[in-house]
């Protein structure tokens, strides 16, 4: 059974089909995937973090998001994406967008440090203000709010997540 949750399409009808991990291996091995970040914000301007337990990124803080499956829009990602890290549904529009980031790492989703993955990473700007947000534990052990200034300095949050916060011009 593959432990890997990567549907083939959006289509209800296909959503039982996963790919099994050797397959999403290959992706991994001659594709990037494209991701959406979300920078989700309290009514106090805060941001959300997710103590990361899965690689890539593993054992750091990262914003919650997801990939964009394939035949899957924009739109249909956004919804899933946030139901599923978040326990809320949210609408693209409801979104700012705010860079295009890439993202290298050196392992994958098993750890393998002989291959690297490459992610593009569409970053969201969500306002989520005193909703209260079901926060998925299928990638983080335990979350955090945390205001800009403190995550672009912070050690323990990702480098890929405090550039969203730091005052730079180049992606």
């Amino acid at each position: 059974m593959p432990t890997e949750t990567n549907l083939l399409s959006s289509d209800p009808s296909r959503c039982s089909r996963l790919l099994a991990d050797e397959v999403f291996a290959q992706v991994i091995a001659h594709a990037p995937l494209v991701a959406i970040d979300l920078l989700v914000e309290d009514k106090e301007q805060r941001v959300l973090l997710g103590w990361r337990k899965n690689p890539p990124a593993q054992s750091s803080w990262f914003v919650p998001g997801g990939r964009i499956r394939q035949n899957e829009t924009l739109d249909q990602a956004f919804a899933r994406i946030t139901l599923a890290g978040l326990g809320r549904e949210f609408d693209l529009e409801q979104s700012v967008f705010s860079v295009v980031y890439q993202h290298f790492y050196p392992d994958n989703f098993h750890g393998d440090a002989e291959e690297s993955t490459h992610y593009i990473a569409l970053a969201h700007r969500l306002w989520a203000g005193d909703t209260v947000l079901s926060l998925s534990q299928s990638q983080h052990v335990q979350y955090r709010w945390a205001h800009p200034a403190t995550i672009a300095i912070d050690p323990l949050v990702h480098a890929y997540t405090r550039a969203y916060f730091m005052n730079t011009t180049t992606h």
